[in-house]
């Protein structure tokens, strides 16, 4: 497989994203439901949103795990977040899981008036390999 990143501009660098990513040769797609701050045994997490991020992501990579891809295999990644501004509170701890697994993805941050139960934050993902 082959990725190719294109930014016409600088400013998405710091903020953990493309603008697009060309895939060639793909072997195979995975795509994602939301994953969240949820445990094994399904219950949600009340954490606050910096702890329920780190869970979501978490899940996330264990679900790409276990499918047999790897977390820079990310095209595309929605979150879906009841609070952008706390969202926002705690972005390095999305921005240091993506540099240290070489994650350079397409991306959507929408603010929506909830999600399940006491969820704050859902990350949507699709892989290549």
């Amino acid at each position: 497989m082959e990725k190719r990143i294109i930014n016409p501009w600088q400013w998405q660098d710091q903020r953990g994203y493309a603008q697009a990513v060309e895939v060639r040769r793909a072997e195979s797609t995975l795509y994602i439901s939301g994953q969240t701050a949820t445990n094994a045994e399904g219950k949600s997490s009340a954490a606050d949103m910096r702890t329920q991020l780190t869970a979501a992501l978490q899940n996330l990579e264990l679900v790409i795990r276990e499918a047999g891809y790897r977390p820079d295999g990310i095209v595309k990644l929605n979150v879906y977040t009841t609070s952008s501004e706390e969202f926002t509170g705690c972005f390095d701890v999305f921005l240091d899981w993506a540099t240290k697994h070489g994650v350079k993805q397409t991306s959507t941050l929408l603010e929506v008036k909830g999600l399940f139960e006491t969820l704050k934050v859902e990350l949507e993902a699709v892989v290549v390999k």
